[in-house]
């Protein structure tokens, strides 16, 4: 058992730390809303934290996952932030989508004072955290990716570090840029059969038994057919994301024509008030345009 903090409970994070509960660790939850841990507990058990330096008092190690680059440092840093009552030999595990340069910036922070930081994003979407069936992609140093792993499997289907730290963050961003191509080609093509006068639900029961099979053909194309845009990552958060690989593209030189084309299509999703619609979306900005 581990005494573990979990800061962020939001779509992802109250199921990812429910899982910890229920496989016998110690667990204090922090979230902003503090109504939000105050049902998590009431479900879950364990303690509620006032501040993320309350909920880390104590714990071996601190895990988030919580907005933008902003929020992780609100959480990390400052007389209220978890960094601040960890103790010298703990470990934090950050689950949140942000940039590389944050990661850098924290993992130093976290050195200067004797923690350890492993950058953990995950994929999968809300329904990968429910099940317990998100893939982990990590940067930091071995040593502490060991030591964090097997708390991580509790709800992962696959955990693995890739190298140094920020390196989990930019797998992440080539994560969101697949899928940003994937989301748009699948939106064309049941479009176009729509425009052909052709049975979608058929077309796609052919294709994606072949070269064109994907995880967002198999798992959305039922949902984006019956117009229900509900599902998993909202449109908001993916343009974080590519906003984040964009970025980083300019900086190391990358070229990322889609991802650039794709992510205007989600400001057109915005406009046409879908920014909490999740990414499958980009079909019923097809439709309307």
């Amino acid at each position: 058992m581990t005494k573990i903090t979990f800061l962020g409970l939001g779509v992802m994070g109250y199921p990812m730390a429910g899982h910890l509960m229920a496989a016998g660790h110690s667990v204090t939850v922090y979230n902003r809303t503090t109504a939000k841990a105050e049902a998590w507990v009431a479900q879950h058990g364990g303690a509620l934290g006032k501040t993320p330096a309350d909920a880390a008092e104590g714990s071996e190690m601190v895990m988030a996952c919580v907005g933008n680059d902003d929020d992780l440092r609100s959480v990390c840093l400052g007389p209220d932030g978890a960094f601040a009552s960890m103790s010298k030999g703990s470990i934090f595990v950050d689950h949140t989508t942000v940039s590389a340069a944050v990661t850098h910036e924290l993992y130093e922070s976290a050195k200067a004072k004797g923690i350890s930081f492993v950058d953990a994003p995950v994929s999968g979407g809300q329904a990968g955290a429910e099940n317990g069936q998100l893939s982990i992609m990590c940067g930091g140093d071995q040593e502490d990716y060991d030591w964090a792993e097997p708390v991580m499997n509790v709800y992962s289907k696959l955990c693995r570090r890739i190298g140094d730290s920020g390196s989990g963050q930019m797998t992440k961003m080539c994560n969101q840029i697949a899928i940003a191509g994937l989301v748009q080609g699948l939106a064309e093509a049941m479009h176009f059969a729509s425009k052909a006068g052709l049975d979608g639900a058929a077309v796609i029961e052919v294709i994606s038994q072949g070269a064109a099979g994907s995880w967002q053909m198999s798992n959305r194309y039922e949902t984006m057919l019956d117009d229900h845009f509900e599902h998993g990552f909202a449109v908001d958060w993916m343009r974080k994301d590519l906003g984040i690989c964009l970025a980083t593209a300019d900086e190391n030189g990358a070229s990322l024509p889609v991802t650039a084309l794709v992510d205007q299509f989600y400001k057109d999703v915005q406009k046409l008030g879908g920014g909490r619609w999740d990414t499958s979306s980009l079909f019923k900005r097809l439709q309307m345009v």
